[in-house]
């Protein structure tokens, strides 16, 4: 078989890439799924082993963070009755999404960290990717739905249309099966599912120069437009009163820390994306891991952004798991009835 083996145009300070002399990124990558790679990959030399042991811990300590504070949240909020109201069905779905994203993808990459390569085959590859994007796509609309939620909760206040457990249900069902309808185009061949260019992930094919699905680029432009109405000096106080105006920019800056959080989270995905698809500059397999790393640490501080900031849900976890929350209860009991003082004609069923 004919490799390519042209040096790369990018280079990293310190990193010898002659090393590795003629050898490729592909090397390792088993027969049965080299249909699979894309011959943009064939020109780089193998990354250093370091990286994929790198790579492999990070996964696995996000996978446990991952797996224990969406856990937690899952379990306070059903396991407590004040916590099921229709803005937290919200939240539950994302620890839902994000539980299930490290739950198949982090075993996955943790094993193939191992070998330095994809080894589970092509229809794994595939159906890696598929979830991946799955549960991805089902994390970014939940966010938009709650920042939907806590912009009118913080605008509109008690005139806002308050949210209703069917209506949450609806947005839920429509989350789940926009995400589900984008995911399975490639699997019938609108795209393909490929390895990335670290060779142990896969994801969607943004190098082959065909129609392009820009399912990130829509969400960012979602998201923009939710931040612009998140501004905080558009806040305004129903009552009057300092304390109520307090609270409602304490909200404001819980759901502004969301965004930027989101932008964190998925930006190197989309960098990655267009630069692929336009050339905009080389792409080496080792910026491939970026994308990555941030896509997963989001797993991992939505439950922190989401439900262990929120008085009521730290409150219900020194109930059941005293040993976990520090400090006192004092504060977050203050803050728990302040807060249902202006949002609980918006969170009624």
């Amino acid at each position: 078989m004919v490799r390519f083996t042209f040096l790369t145009t990018t280079t990293t300070p310190g990193y010898d890439y002659n090393y590795f002399g003629n050898e490729t990124v592909i090397d390792k990558v088993p027969e049965d799924i080299m249909f699979m790679i894309d011959p943009y990959w064939y020109q780089f030399p193998p990354m250093d082993p370091l990286w994929h042991k790198l790579l492999g811990i990070f996964m696995f300590v996000v996978g446990i963070l991952s797996f224990c504070g969406n856990g937690l949240v899952i379990y306070i909020f059903l396991a407590t009755k004040n916590l099921r109201t229709p803005s937290n069905l919200l939240v539950i779905n994302l620890a839902f999404s994000d539980f299930c994203m490290m739950f198949c993808m982090s075993p996955a990459m943790i094993y193939n960290c191992i070998y330095e390569t994809w080894t589970l085959g092509p229809f794994a590859c595939e159906l890696y990717a598929m979830t991946g994007s799955l549960f991805g796509n089902t994390s970014i609309w939940t966010m938009v739905f709650i920042a939907l939620d806590r912009y009118a909760a913080i605008v509109k206040g008690i005139s806002a249309k308050p949210m209703t457990v069917k209506t949450t249900f609806y947005r839920i069902i429509f989350i789940w099966l926009h995400g589900l309808i984008w995911t399975l185009f490639p699997m019938w061949g609108w795209n393909r599912y490929v390895p990335e260019g670290n060779m142990t992930a896969c994801g969607t094919d943004y190098l082959t120069k065909s129609w392009k699905m820009q399912v990130v680029s829509q969400h960012e432009k979602n998201m923009k437009e939710q931040a612009k109405k998140m501004n905080v000096t558009s806040l305004r106080s129903q009552t009057g009163a300092a304390k109520n105006k307090n609270i409602e920019i304490k909200l404001a800056k819980v759901a502004l820390m969301t965004i930027s959080l989101w932008f964190i989270a998925w930006t190197p995905y989309l960098i990655i994306n267009y630069s692929g698809i336009f050339e905009i500059f080389t792409i080496s397999p080792l910026f491939t891991i970026w994308g990555s790393v941030c896509a997963k640490a989001n797993a991992v501080y939505n439950p922190i952004v989401y439900a262990i900031s929120h008085p009521k849900y730290r409150s219900a976890l020194k109930q059941k798991i005293p040993m976990i929350v520090c400090g006192r209860n004092t504060e977050l009991t203050d803050m728990s009835s302040n807060h249902s003082e202006i949002t609980k004609t918006t969170i009624k069923n």
